[in-house]
């Protein structure tokens, strides 16, 4: 065989290769999730079935105003976003499309997904959760001081109290988890209470209120577990340090449960491959996929019967299961409005 053959089948070869790819199924997903250890997880899905993803990245405020301009001529066939009322805005501006999944209605708890409609349809489906845990500094407090979201506004934790801005889509979560529990009086007089209480004025991300309470510029933080868990994981240090300082708590085991947050997904309002789409979040809610979201970006999996690995996970609750709140997310999403209009008032920033 010559060169000039030789060449010539290579670029043959080359030509078919780029056209098998050009026709292999693809799915369009728009990902809140900035998660460079997901990266495995999609190319677990393309190996399993052929069908390629292509992907846009951005924040969930921006997904949703993206999807709200393209309209009918979106692309999108997927949306991921990592926030409860995120996925509940989403579902009642109507940018999800309901969808029937006995896969997914088998396997994911009822209050970790959209109320069905009448046709038994849902829009939107939970994959992993994030618990808002509270981290405290060993030196000045003892757990019993701020086991429960309520104490963190007592009297005896003035000037103790760390926290990132109140608006955050984390924050707002919670604070509308505690109107369900606690009902909007006592809520409002509870933000006034965390307001009185702070070392200072919110700002940076849930691993700087670690870090804070660690340095002793506070004495207790929330945050969320999937951020300490980075830092018991690490090998660094500097995180060793700060991990020997602090103490972890899962609030309000004797009452209601910790307060959890939610990643999830649902198939976009004009997909145009809405087969492949809920073949994918029937994917998201296989035995695989729920243990990597647990051993590879430290969340706690939402299926049934799912055991996972992550050392850092069970460090955190001594290897036993903790108690978290079950109340339907769609509560939390209606309340943030009001819990806007509350921190307005207390002046949580």
């Amino acid at each position: 065989m010559n060169l000039r053959t030789t060449l010539a089948l290579v670029g043959l070869g080359l030509a078919t290769a780029s056209a098998f790819a050009q026709s292999a199924p693809v799915l369009n997903l728009y990902s809140a999730r900035h998660y460079s250890t997901d990266e495995a997880l999609y190319a677990n899905f393309t190996k399993a079935t052929g069908i390629r993803i292509q992907r846009v990245d951005a924040d969930d405020a921006g997904i949703l105003a993206r999807l709200q301009t393209e309209g009918s001529s979106s692309p999108a066939d997927v949306v991921l976003l990592v926030d409860a009322a995120r996925l509940w805005r989403a579902q009642v501006d109507g940018l999800f499309l309901p969808v029937k999944s006995a896969t997914l209605e088998a396997v994911i708890p009822a209050h970790l997904r959209a109320k069905p409609e009448t046709d038994g349809r849902s829009t939107w489906f939970g994959f992993s959760t994030r618990a808002r845990v509270v981290v405290y500094d060993k030196t000045k407090l003892k757990a019993e001081d701020v086991d429960t979201y309520e104490k963190l506004a007592e009297p005896k934790n003035k000037g103790r109290l760390c926290t990132r801005s109140g608006s955050h889509p984390y924050n707002l979560s919670l604070f509308g988890s505690m109107v369900e529990h606690i009902g909007p009086q006592k809520t409002e007089a509870w933000l006034r209470g965390l307001v009185g209480n702070m070392a200072r004025a919110p700002k940076g991300g849930d691993t700087d209120q670690i870090r804070a309470v660690a340095s002793g510029e506070c004495g207790a933080a929330l945050t969320n577990s999937y951020y300490l868990a980075r830092l018991l994981r690490s090998n660094k240090p500097e995180d060793k340090a700060v991990v020997e300082r602090i103490g972890i708590v899962f609030p309000n085991q004797a009452s209601w449960g910790t307060h959890v947050n939610i990643a999830g997904g649902a198939v976009a309002r004009h997909s145009r491959n809405t087969a492949a789409a809920v073949q994918f979040l029937e994917y998201l809610a296989s035995p695989e996929a729920q243990r990597y979201f647990a051993d590879g970006n430290n969340e706690w999996p939402v299926a049934k019967g799912v055991s996972f690995d992550n050392p850092a996970l069970k460090a955190m609750t001594g290897g036993a299961a903790f108690k978290a709140e079950v109340i339907p997310t769609s509560v939390v999403g209606m309340n943030q409005v009001k819990v806007q209009q509350m921190l307005d008032r207390v002046g949580f920033r």
